[in-house]
């Protein structure tokens, strides 16, 4: 295993990092079975994998985590990510200081441990305002309960604000952030990427599959996985699925399959430091490793290129960030009166 500095961070990581999300989570749609799920984590840690990434939000995942780390948390890089809602309470969500300090000993508690390698801000909170977060953020660090805090999802611009309040206001900064990034999914090229390699960020990608579609198991006109069709809209999104056609003869052309091609992919970028990868069985975890030192040629990278274009999306993402401009109809339209008087 080829380890890479996780941005300026100083921290080594694998290039396939193991996400939780399906581990401990209901069987719809997951695999519920912790003993299972611990001996899936312990294979891919004895892999080389040294990065597992999880949430609060995700059923009983840091659970699971906790209970596989016992006796080897030293030798593992843990991150977990907060704000996303965990209930109706509206304040049990969010990025205020008030919720922050609740929810990092929740997770502690949950993973059995005493510190967290990298507490991420799940989506971003437009309800708080940056310096409170980072505040918060800064005292967990200087408390040691946090090794590093970071982002997942979030906007190019966004990410410069948060690093110019760090600045003006003597706090620390965001040193990861966590984009979706795949074959499917090259948006982030544009901007969050080159934004995260100029403030030396590292870059947790997730959806390197593009939620199962880079699998090559979804074909256009044929009966697709109907609990990930029920999960994500991207399914039925016609450029998605063509896209998918074209890689795939391109992928067996390589003489490589389908999930090692895309996950190859995701960490060929110098931005990328680490791929997540979301098994929810051994079996998945175990093709996905005997890919792990599949390299991309520049003609084969030429050729996706062909497919889809750098710093292009094919379709958006149903998890990605939508800032409250788009989804709140009051917040880009003047009230009718202004208009007419316009």
């Amino acid at each position: 295993m080829r380890y890479r500095t996780l941005g300026r961070t100083g921290i080594k990581v694998s290039p396939y990092a193991l996400g939780a999300m399906m581990l401990g989570s209901p069987a719809e749609v997951g695999n519920p079975d912790h003993q299972d799920s611990i001996r899936i984590i312990h294979r891919a840690l004895d892999a080389g994998i040294n990065l597992i990434d999880t949430a609060d939000r995700y059923a009983e995942s840091e659970v699971v985590v906790g209970k596989a780390l016992k006796g080897r948390r030293d030798d593992v890089v843990v991150a977990t990510k907060f704000s996303q809602p965990l209930d109706d309470n509206p304040n049990h969500r969010g990025a205020s200081r008030r919720w922050i300090m609740t929810a990092v000993e929740n997770s502690l508690r949950r993973l059995q441990t005493d510190y967290i390698d990298i507490y991420q801000i799940h989506r971003l909170d437009p309800d708080t305002d940056i310096e409170e977060t980072l505040s918060a953020l800064s005292d967990l660090v200087h408390s040691g309960k946090v090794r590093a805090i970071g982002s997942s999802t979030t906007p190019a611009a966004d990410l410069v604000e948060f690093h110019w309040v760090a600045e003006r206001c003597g706090l620390h900064r965001l040193r990861t952030e966590q984009p979706p990034y795949s074959i499917l999914s090259r948006g982030v090229e544009a901007d969050v990427l080159p934004v995260a390699q100029r403030y030396g960020m590292g870059v947790l990608v997730w959806g390197p599959l593009g939620q199962g579609m880079l699998t090559g198991r979804v074909r256009k006109g044929q009966q697709s996985d109907a609990r990930r069709a029920a999960m994500f809209k991207v399914f039925s999104d016609e450029r998605r699925l063509d896209t998918v056609e074209s890689l795939i003869p391109l992928a067996a052309e390589a003489g490589l399959s389908m999930p090692h091609l895309a996950m190859a992919f995701a960490i060929t970028h110098p931005g990328v430091s680490s791929a997540i990868l979301g098994p929810r069985s051994m079996a998945q975890l175990e093709d996905l490793l005997a890919g792990i030192d599949v390299t991309l040629s520049d003609d084969l990278l030429d050729r996706i290129d062909e497919i889809v274009a750098p710093g292009t999306d094919m379709g958006r993402l149903d998890q990605a960030y939508l800032p409250t401009g788009l989804s709140q109809v009051p917040l880009r339209r003047r009230p009718l009166g202004e208009r007419a008087a316009a």
